[in-house]
């Protein structure tokens, strides 16, 4: 009726995460955690141009290692994370992150610093790194209950948004300032600070484990990736977040060579295109929520998707001058879908989900979603040596573009509300 006015929704103080101690300790940890990877991600492959004169391969290669182990140990961490105590994973993945990064000043300051060296690290960090995901993603609805799940994804993806801002922007102006060694240097104090936090989250007590037998590895890996491809909405969420990771590795892995090669703009400038990005993926995570309140969970990521996907064909135009902004604001745009995605997309496949498989469902994601990063990084690396920065940029480009296709496709399309938790079984 015209003239009616909308009543706006109250916020429920139990959908609320901050009430809970242990959510604040995670978050505070995964704030330093992500502020150490972002640092790391800008400063990595700056080193390898910089210092080692790396080509394209290289890069790709050094890029592809980051993320490969989610291919060859994602799937087993999974029912190795259902097993374990999730503090003391996520602890330990960060004191081995901090030990590996430190080693690249120290080998940097004796003039031993190699390729292979930034390859180990980068392998070895990213092999931590799957531990970590997977824990955190497991122990966050066990940590703040179903009611206020949605709003602690939209925080923790916030804070995701928010380290690729300061990270990646501080990750730049560190390289320009001080040095890349220095850069990772503070990754390596950050995730350092990092293990220290997790310290004061409360130990997750284990249930007894009853007289029979535990399943084998393989089978609890196989139940995981029944739980995912067998579900025509997980599946589809799992299809579009890969190839949305896919179209946006092959670009990052040409943005350094392009800016400071090809361009010839300094690392800070790369560091401030990454950061602009990060914003949009913060402006996402914000209107995550509401936005899917009004349209619909399922509906939210099929239409922006369609809206908003596009503009990721601005990519390929960037250049000095004006047409720098033009592309800048079509990444920004990319990303603001991405942050949308993920706050909604990570609410609606954890309350799919029964808690005992919880741990298997995010390593089978983390699987798809991380291996299609390097799978990325390998392919923009090849294409970049083949076809040249430029083209290989359009074929990131259009993978992006194209994304949302599998959710706007898929029964997620026509979900209008979260569904209703799952009980252990």
């Amino acid at each position: 009726m015209f003239g009616a006015k909308r009543v706006r929704r109250r916020p429920d103080p139990a959908e609320s995460p901050w009430r809970f101690a242990d959510f604040t300790t995670l978050f505070q940890s995964a704030s330093l955690s992500q502020f150490a990877s972002n640092t790391g991600y800008v400063a990595l492959p700056l080193i390898a141009v910089t210092a080692l004169h790396a080509g394209p391969a290289e890069v790709g290669a050094l890029a592809a290692l980051s993320t490969v182990a989610f291919l060859l140990i994602g799937l087993p961490v999974g029912a190795w994370v259902d097993r374990m105590r999730h503090r003391q994973v996520l602890i330990l993945a960060d004191l081995a992150r901090a030990l590996l990064f430190a080693t690249i000043p120290v080998a940097w300051w004796l003039d031993r610093l190699t390729m292979q060296q930034l390859y180990v690290v980068a392998f070895a960090g990213g092999a931590a790194t799957v531990f970590f995901d997977v824990g955190s993603q497991s122990v966050l609805p066990r940590i703040v209950g179903p009611a206020a799940l949605v709003r602690a994804n939209a925080a923790v993806v916030t804070l995701i948004a928010l380290a690729n801002v300061a990270g990646r922007g501080a990750g730049g102006a560190l390289v320009q300032l001080l040095t890349a060694p220095v850069a990772a240097l503070c990754s390596a104090l950050a995730y350092l600070l990092s293990a220290v936090t997790l310290t004061r989250m409360t130990p997750v007590v284990r249930p007894p484990v009853d007289g029979t037998a535990r399943p084998r590895l393989g089978v609890q890996i196989a139940e995981g990736l029944r739980h995912v491809l067998g579900h025509a909405e997980l599946r589809a969420l799992a299809l579009t977040a890969t190839l949305n990771n896919l179209g946006s590795q092959v670009i990052n892995t040409m943005l350094p060579i392009l800016f400071v090669r090809s361009l010839d703009l300094p690392a800070g400038a790369l560091g401030a295109f990454w950061a602009v990005g990060g914003a949009g993926l913060l402006l996402g995570a914000r209107c995550a929520l509401p936005t899917a309140r009004r349209l619909g969970y399922g509906r939210n990521l099929a239409l922006i998707g369609l809206c908003v996907a596009p503009a990721a064909l601005l990519v390929p135009l960037i250049d000095r001058g004006p047409v720098l902004w033009l592309a800048g604001l079509g990444w920004t745009l990319a990303l603001f879908k991405t942050g949308m995605d993920n706050v909604v997309g990570v609410s609606l496949r954890q309350r799919m989900t029964p808690p005992e498989l919880l741990g298997r469902m995010n390593a089978t994601f983390r699987f798809l979603l991380t291996g299609a990063l390097a799978l990325g990084a390998a392919l923009g690396g090849l294409l970049g040596e083949l076809l040249g920065v430029r083209a290989t940029l359009w074929v990131g480009a259009v993978i992006l573009a194209l994304a949302f296709v599998p959710v706007f496709l898929s029964p997620v399309r026509r979900r209008r509300d979260l569904p209703a938790a799952l009980a252990v079984t």
